[in-house]
């Protein structure tokens, strides 16, 4: 495994945008078994605006997509202080790992299964990993 800190951070990055292709796809073949015309859409619309209209398993995509851009932003920050301020641990890395780790899998399920008591759970022990990291990052940048 690397010994780089970021490494973490990048690969959730690539899965990140692994997620929106996988949200335009499964949503434009959804468009297209409804007969939704997207040239004949009003000017302004959004991915929101598709709610109730597909089927939900395709918005589960769009809704992991945006909790990829949501929480992980603080992870991708708390690993750049970890990293410029000599906290690159073998402590800090697998908790970083652990995290991706965890978002990975709980894309996977909300993607695909969608089970609230598995999605939460997974969710919670990213945070508690997340949380670590955070304070990791606070002792060693006044450290």
């Amino acid at each position: 495994m690397s010994q780089s800190l970021l490494a973490p951070g990048a690969v959730l990055a690539l899965w990140t945008l692994v997620m929106l292709v996988w949200v335009a796809v499964t949503r434009f073949r959804a468009l297209a078994k409804s007969g939704i015309d997207l040239k004949a859409a009003p000017p302004g619309g959004r991915g929101a605006d598709l709610e109730g209209i597909l089927p939900p398993d395709t918005n589960w995509k769009s809704h992991n997509y945006t909790h990829l851009l949501e929480q992980p932003t603080l992870f991708y920050a708390v690993i750049v202080f970890l990293h410029l301020s000599g906290g690159n641990t073998e402590l800090t890395r697998g908790l970083a790992w652990a995290y991706v780790v965890l978002r990975i899998v709980h894309s996977l399920w909300q993607a695909t299964v969608n089970r609230i008591p598995v999605r939460f759970a997974l969710f919670g022990l990213s945070t508690l990993c997340l949380v670590a990291l955070s304070a990791l990052a606070v002792i060693a940048t006044l450290g």
